[in-house]
């Protein structure tokens, strides 16, 4: 499974990718943390974009919360485009809260569920963490 990271959270992510190779998770899942730039996004794709092609490549979108107010907006996309197959965004409730150890072990925790249990998740649109 791919993590994209929104580029307004890869200081985030990169946290929270540290916590979960600590904690032996990234020995027992198979889990890549993959940025814009890994990919060849440009940074100001607009939401709908990058929705779609996270959804194209079976990939789950880590963000910050991208904006609700547009045409394209995340919410607005998810609202028109997900599907009962559609992989869940998930959304860091609090990104600046990621440099608190207990949080950052709580959103770790939380993402790990979403993965072992997507099934359950699919179609869900976002799930909030933690």
């Amino acid at each position: 499974m791919i993590i994209l990271v929104d580029h307004n959270v890869e200081g985030q992510a990169l946290l929270l990718w540290g916590t979960l190779a600590a904690q032996g998770w990234l020995d027992l899942i198979p889990l890549k943390l993959a940025t814009f730039s890994d990919v060849g996004l440009p940074y100001d794709s607009r939401d709908r974009e990058v929705w779609l092609f996270a959804q194209a490549r079976r990939m789950i979108l880590l963000t910050g919360n991208r904006s609700m107010k547009e045409e394209d907006s995340l919410e607005q996309t998810i609202r028109e485009e997900n599907r009962p197959t559609s992989l869940p965004v998930i959304t860091l409730s609090d990104p600046a809260r990621v440099d608190e150890k207990d949080y950052r072990e709580r959103c770790g925790s939380r993402l790990i569920e979403v993965v072992i249990y997507l099934d359950h998740y699919l179609g869900a649109g976002r799930v909030f963490i933690p």
